[in-house]
């Protein structure tokens, strides 16, 4: 590649990584350079083959060193303002941020791979951490064995590095368990929290009264002594928890003397040998204090956790947070219960965590949407308190964005009827791989004298416009739907306003075709060639876009992505 085509790359991969502050993916910059130099479009090949390499680039340059290597590559190139408004709008400047720059964290349970609601928070805290600088700990949740799947580990992982949001630091708070019961001593031994070894009916009826169950009375010798009978195993499930000490007299009954600590002895934990486990709100105060997290970017419904945290803070005379809570994400037309999928999963009603009717984001990939489509979305939604429904039309906008410069273009048809055409001129027709470059060249489909069409449209008396070929007469003769050639005219079949249907060749150029969709298979045929596309996002004409999964011998296997 010569020198200057390289540094066209070069440039528009800096200007992605300066605007979105964030390493960019390799599809959105060839979409951009593809729109903006059409005379490259010839080359996409060639140029993909080069961007990983310029993309590493990229990725070696400090936030600064690219804003700097661009001004010398691009001297007049300026950021599109809208862009940068809309940005500044979707991700509101952070209170108390310090000159080192951020701490964020994300922090998911080991349940199952992420999904559309993860995404929001995984990708909010990066683009904060983008923006100011400093740490990004992904910290994995994993002290309720019930809520461990083993798998999840590899899957959450995965599925970050999937949408590019770069973690500097992996917590799992199994490997912390020890840190946890040192500062329960601690909080103890502060008149905190202590052991609680009433049943747990009783202890709601005194809570709803607001009164002290007999327990909160012990001193802290008996309550020390009483935690280490815990760690001994000396108490069975249920007959012992830890309380963290609050206002009895709260309006929030869940607030009066929540729970740190309890008794589990199954199921045996993956990871550890243990049977007494934090909950939540206690192990999410500690880490947050140790590993020096500055903020925190949740849903609101976290704001009674965020209130319970803060008595831990408060005992310890720690430092709190900043808190940033965002409104309710409503995402319609998916499963995004991690229990639900897997008993779906396990009843096969779904193939697997990637089946393209969840909500995960193995499922988006799959039917080929783009991460950088999902970043988008997400932080043009940003950290508003008001309660959104998610658009998918947004993301599939986004996405068209992203595809539409690269995706070549074939024929699918649908439920497909094999037509003998009466009179038609034997022929080969070369649709172009691309209608927005010409200099990608053409595919090859010779009319033998059969077309396959669509069965819907195999309708006596119509007249249809074969594409890129010649126009049709649909005939019954003796009961037998068949065809008819009816001229070259484009120009005659607009006039009469005939519907353009997609074709195939009968023979080798044709190959048996599925099109998973959210709504059910659609079985055809698509044009032979398509096999070739593995792993890549195609547009079916007069369909939508697909990303090609799989290519078998004379059959290929597609997910629609959308329209």
């Amino acid at each position: 590649m010569d020198d200057a085509t390289r540094e066209t790359l070069l440039v528009h991969a800096l200007a992605n990584a300066v605007r979105h502050e964030n390493v960019p993916q390799p599809g959105a910059v060839l979409a951009m350079v593809l729109g903006k130099h059409p005379g490259l479009r010839a080359r996409a090949k060639e140029l993909s083959g080069a961007l990983p390499g310029v993309i590493a680039e990229v990725a070696d340059l400090s936030p600064d060193a690219r804003k700097i290597r661009l001004a010398e590559l691009a001297p007049g190139l300026h950021l599109d303002e809208g862009e940068s408004c809309a940005r500044e709008r979707t991700l509101p400047p952070l209170e108390e941020v310090g000159p080192t720059g951020v701490v964020m964290r994300f922090a998911p349970n080991p349940s199952g791979p992420l999904h559309l609601g993860h995404a929001r928070a995984a990708l909010l805290n990066d683009a904060y951490v983008r923006k100011y600088g400093g740490k990004y700990i992904l910290r994995i949740e994993d002290t309720d064995p019930k809520r461990v799947d083993p798998d999840a580990y590899g899957m959450v992982q995965d599925d970050i590095r999937w949408l590019g949001v770069n973690v500097t630091d992996i917590v799992y708070q199994s490997d912390r368990l020890d840190i946890y019961y040192d500062h329960c001593r601690r909080l103890i031994a502060l008149g905190g929290a202590y052991v609680c070894t009433c049943e747990n009916e009783h202890f709601k009826e005194l809570r709803h009264k607001m009164a002290a169950c007999p327990c909160r009375k012990g001193d802290v010798d008996s309550n020390l002594a009483r935690f280490e009978d815990m760690l001994a195993g000396s108490y069975y499930e249920g007959e012992a928890t830890v309380r963290v000490k609050t206002d009895l007299d709260h309006p929030d009954p869940a607030m009066r003397d929540f729970p740190a600590f309890r008794i589990l002895k199954s199921p045996i934990h993956p990871r550890v040998d243990a049977e007494v486990y934090p909950l939540m709100n206690y192990s999410v105060t500690i880490d947050d204090h140790l590993l020096g997290v500055t903020h925190v970017i949740r849903g609101k419904d976290h704001i009674a956790n965020t209130r319970r945290q803060q008595y831990i803070f408060a005992y310890f005379g720690w430092e709190v947070p900043v808190y940033v809570h965002y409104g309710r994400m409503g995402i319609e037309g998916v499963i995004l219960s991690t229990s639900q999928m897997r008993q779906g999963i396990r009843e096969g009603t779904y193939a697997g965590w990637d089946d393209i009717r969840l909500g995960t984001l193995r499922a988006l990939a799959r039917r080929g949407i783009s991460p950088d489509a999902v970043r988008a979305a997400v932080l043009e939604i940003g950290t508003g308190e008001t309660d959104i429904q998610f658009s998918w039309e947004n993301l599939f906008a986004k996405n068209r964005d992203i595809v539409d410069p690269v995706a070549n273009r074939y024929f699918f048809v649908r439920d497909p009827v094999c037509l003998p055409v009466a009179h038609a001129p034997c022929q080969v027709a070369h649709p172009l791989l691309h209608p927005g470059s010409p200099a990608l060249g053409t595919r090859t489909l010779p009319f033998n004298g059969n077309v396959i069409i669509p069965g819907a449209e195999a309708v006596p008396g119509r007249f249809l416009r074969c594409k890129d070929l010649f126009n049709i007469c649909i005939e019954d003769v003796g009961g037998t739907i068949c065809a008819k050639y009816a001229g070259e005219s484009l120009a005659e079949a607009r006039a009469v306003k005939a519907p353009i249907v997609q074709w195939l060749p009968d023979g080798d150029a044709a190959v048996h075709c599925t099109l998973h969709t959210p709504e059910g298979d659609q079985e055809g045929l698509c044009e032979a060639v398509v096999a070739q596309e593995l792993g890549r996002v195609v547009q079916f004409e007069r369909v939508g876009f697909a990303r090609v999964d799989r290519a078998d011998t004379g059959s290929v296997k597609a997910y629609f992505t959308h329209r």
